[in-house]
Order: structure tokens, then sequence, then C-alpha cells
């Protein structure tokens, strides 16, 4: 599956439109991470138990949005878009979403 966030694919030719698909995952939290986060929290710089947990989240919602696609007959998604909302304290939506493709190669 090809998976750019431009309109097009360099190198091939959009011959059909499958249309929009999206995956998703609302991501909590996790207690045992907080406490660690919290204590870097006061010493400062990233907090990397957070950056693992969204990174991990963000590779579901992608993961669900391939699914559609290939489910669809897709062989690729082009103008794909990441969106995040809190949605509870402590909980993140994150959205991924584009249109789902056939391409052939450009001759």
């Amino acid at each position: 599956m090809i998976i750019v966030n431009t309109e097009t694919i360099a190198g091939k030719k959009i011959v059909s439109n499958v249309g929009y698909v999206k995956g998703s995952i609302i991501q909590a939290r996790h207690v045992g991470k907080d406490i660690l986060a919290g204590l870097r929290g006061i010493v400062g710089g990233e907090i990397k138990e957070y950056t693992e947990l969204m990174d991990d989240a963000r590779k579901k919602a992608m993961k669900r949005m391939v699914d559609e696609a290939t489910a669809k007959g897709a062989n690729a998604i082009v103008n794909i878009r990441f969106m995040t909302a809190q949605v509870a304290q402590g909980a993140a939506e994150i959205l991924v979403f584009g249109t789902a493709v056939i391409v052939e190669d450009d001759n």
C-alpha cells in the first residue's frame, strides 16, 4: 500500500478513486507511565513515555485506515491527514484519513 500526504504519486497515475477512508483510536494515558512522566516533568525534557504512547496510537490508526482501503480494493491512499482531539481528561482521539485510490505505473 502506497501512502502519501500529497494529491499525486510520482511515477503513478490514479485510475480510480475508491473513496474516503479513515482510521481512529481513542488512547488513554497509562497510570504507570503517568508517574514516570510526572518525574520527567519536574526535571524537564522530552516525556518519552507519552511520545511512545502517541506513536503507538498513530500506528494503530494508520493500520485501521489501510485495512479499510484494502477492503475497498485500493492499492494507495493519497492526501492523508492526521487530527488529534481531547475527548476526555487524560484521553485523546487520533484520527487519520485520506482518499483511497487505485494507481498504475505512469507509462
